[in-house]
């Protein structure tokens, strides 16, 4: 059962709040101000189930096609349908970052600059203080609540986002809270200079590889954790055409390279577009440390000139690679950009 009221709040940072370590399941509080009514961000900082410590991924010169789109939202809270070629955020199916670029963090350690309390602190503190900054936090909206006052600001009516994470391939208890394309995250924009950073965060119990349709972890691939064929692995999206030059249907295309010293056939293999369309490949066989470009008949896969995503599927289904592109990367006619 996906999440209800999944989207996105838009507003400016203004205070922030840091649970103590004593707290069973303590959350970095941010207050936003959205210029007509206030809300709280609440952001996970360790994980009720074993293990605890978060994985995280934070990229301060953050790109996507997405971000084309962000600015021209108003202030407050919009929902999002959960679905390709919106807003709605997917870990693996946006291909927003690269799962091996996460890294563990503890939530509190004595000392400075060491854990995610502080690295959070760092970035909203620079928020707070940058006039400009605009925050957008996905997640799950709640309240508002008319008669309590928030707990940490006390602003009434209370209301905030909370699940600014990951909410598919979970297991156990939160399975239940399972869904694709409803994945919380934090973005920060800093129009002046325009620069968006972006912070993406994770629980070590979460497998990303799962249901297209339900979010849930797939077993197969979860449970006994058995890991794409090195060879495979090594297989990467390294270049397209996107806005070819002319009527771009079939004149768009996907460079593929192998960068493993044995050949790797693509039979069965798929390439898929933002919209999730699927290009099914027919016996591809790409040599050791060689190339090959595939040629897209935009009957199925079509790459938009307004940013988009690439995704390479093996022949079980399991993502590979993937890469995102941006509006400005693909202006010019008959150029192909490299990722």
């Amino acid at each position: 059962m996906s999440l209800a009221n999944y989207g996105v709040l838009k507003g400016r940072a203004i205070e922030r709040k840091i649970d103590p370590a004593s707290d069973p399941s303590p959350h970095y509080q941010v207050l936003i101000d959205d210029g007509e009514k206030k809300h709280r961000i609440a952001i996970n900082v360790k994980s009720q189930q074993s293990p605890s410590d978060l994985l995280y991924f934070v990229n301060d010169r953050f790109q996507h096609g997405i971000l084309d789109q962000l600015p021209n939202l108003r202030l407050g809270f919009q929902t999002l349908d959960s679905k390709p070629g919106g807003l709605a955020l997917d870990f693996i199916r946006s291909n927003l970052f690269r799962r091996e670029e996460m890294k563990l963090l503890p939530p509190d350690v004595p000392g400075p600059d060491n854990d995610l309390k502080e690295l959070i602190d760092l970035y909203i503190q620079r928020a707070i203080q940058a006039e400009d900054a605009v925050v957008y936090a996905f997640g799950v909206a709640w309240g508002p609540e008319p008669s309590t006052p928030d707990k940490y600001f006390g602003f009434r009516p209370g209301s905030g986002i909370h699940d600014i994470h990951m909410n598919q391939g979970s297991v156990g208890k939160f399975q239940q809270d399972n869904g694709v394309y409803q994945d919380g995250a934090l973005l920060i924009h800093y129009p002046s200079r325009s620069q968006w950073v972006a912070i993406f965060l994770a629980f070590q119990s979460q497998c990303f590889h799962t249901d297209d349709r339900t979010g849930n972890a797939i077993k197969e691939v979860c449970e006994p954790k058995p890991e794409p064929q090195p060879e495979e692995v090594a297989v990467k999206i390294v270049a397209a055409l996107v806005n070819p030059l002319g009527a771009d249907p079939g004149k768009e295309s996907v460079t593929l390279m192998n960068l493993s010293p044995s050949k790797v056939n693509l039979k069965d293999w798929a390439l898929a577009d933002k919209q999730k369309h699927k290009y099914s490949l027919p016996d591809l066989p790409i040599a050791a440390g060689s190339a090959v470009t595939v040629p897209l008949s935009g009957k199925d896969v079509q790459l938009s000139n307004d940013g988009g995503i690439i995704t390479l599927l093996n022949a079980q289904g399991i993502k590979i690679h993937g890469v995102s592109y941006t509006k400005d990367q693909v202006q010019k006619q008959g150029w192909t950009i490299v990722f």
